[in-house]
């Protein structure tokens, strides 16, 4: 009798200190469990934002790696509003307020990752399409990150650059469709998204037959030829609802041919708003051809850097086109895609200067940008 008093005193002991011990250290959430944590939440949590205190995700908040992460972004959005976005709104308020009216789509071809600058030049669009070569990677799970630190990391190494300057960088964007590393495009979308104040409401993977169809299907399922996403978000401050796709493929003439569901996709959509910057001057070449003509055939304003959309295929029967900024000519890097008409343009208008970044010439000074609207 006396052996089993002794031995409850001694489970009721290890129970206690249990008990003391989880009280003064809460416990964190198993990365290894699979928990059904929506996409707004990952969003916010990617993007050094809180989520709400019943979210999977808030024992992670705890983590020292998440709260240098939050302030990091939260210095590197403000300091992004300060010198760029802010000045950017003065200039749409006085000189393209049409930019602030709804349209049914607007198109950003090699956009990559970039939504933050589409959706501050068209933030009322119904849809927006973006794409580029750079691939998804896995649906962003922070439960299932091993090394929440390196994987944060990733993540603003990838963004550092369009954070900085206004345009990303392919090699930042690698992709380890293994590992939880938040590399690839989708965390830095969902970064965007919840940065700019959105709230997602549902994401399909899917991809595009090649009637131009988005089917949707299990992320990594054989499917179509063109795989994307579509996000479906809400504007809280409107309240309106919005969609974003996002297809990873080669709209260069061989890639259009060889799977033309893209384009497809594209005309389903009707017309609407382009969107260019920083798209490596590829529009100059004959191997892009058909997405040129896509662009200033479907296109009903077309906002581009000298880098986009060359201006001698401006028809000045078909297009006004307006010039702000200065003209100094392509970084050294493209110096081949001088434009000496373009440098006469602005000789003769002595257009408006700038006051924020765009495109390659991320300093305000030398950046130029132009809106062609169609007559």
């Amino acid at each position: 009798m006396k052996a089993n008093c002794t031995a409850l005193s001694i489970v009721l002991g290890l129970v206690s200190a249990l008990t003391a011990f989880a009280q003064g250290n809460p416990p964190v959430a198993p990365r290894a469990i699979p928990v059904n944590t929506g996409p707004n939440d990952v969003a916010r949590f990617l993007a050094g934002m809180p989520v709400p205190e019943n979210s999977p995700l808030a024992p992670l908040m705890r983590d020292p790696a998440w709260q240098a992460h939050a302030a990091f972004f939260e210095e590197q959005f403000s300091k992004l509003h300060a010198r760029q976005l802010e000045k950017l709104h003065g200039w749409q308020q006085t000189s393209f307020p049409e930019s602030l009216q709804p349209f049914p789509v607007v198109f950003y071809m090699f956009s990559g990752p970039d939504f933050l600058y589409v959706d501050q030049f068209f933030p009322r669009a119904q849809v927006y399409v973006l794409c580029g070569k750079e691939a998804l990677g896995p649906p962003p799970d922070p439960l299932r990150i091993a090394n929440l630190s390196s994987a944060l990391g990733n993540l603003e190494n990838a963004m550092k650059s369009s954070l900085s300057t206004t345009y990303f960088i392919t090699k930042d964007m690698k992709v380890d469709l293994h590992e939880q590393n938040l590399n690839g495009v989708l965390p830095i979308l969902y970064t965007c998204i919840a940065r700019a104040d959105k709230s997602i409401t549902n994401v399909s993977f899917g991809s595009l037959n090649s009637g131009g169809v988005f089917e949707e299907a299990a992320l990594g399922r054989k499917g179509g030829s063109t795989s994307g996403v579509r996000i479906r978000y809400t504007d809280n401050q409107s309240g309106g609802a919005q969609t974003l796709y996002y297809f990873t493929t080669d709209i260069s003439d061989s890639g259009i041919k060889a799977t033309p569901g893209f384009l497809k996709f594209c005309q389903r959509l009707g017309t609407g708003p382009s969107f260019l910057k920083s798209p490596s001057y590829l529009l100059f070449e004959s191997g892009f051809a058909s997405i040129r003509n896509f662009i200033l055939d479907h296109s009903n304003m077309i906002v581009q850097d000298d880098s986009g959309i060359p201006i001698a295929y401006f028809d000045p029967n078909k297009w006004t086109v307006r010039f702000f900024g200065a003209y100094l000519g392509p970084i050294d890097v493209f110096k081949q895609h001088y434009q000496p008409r373009l440098r006469e343009l602005y000789q003769q208008g002595n257009p408006p200067p700038l006051d924020f970044g765009f495109g390659y010439r991320w300093n305000y000074k030398e950046a130029n940008l132009f809106v062609a609207t169609r007559k």
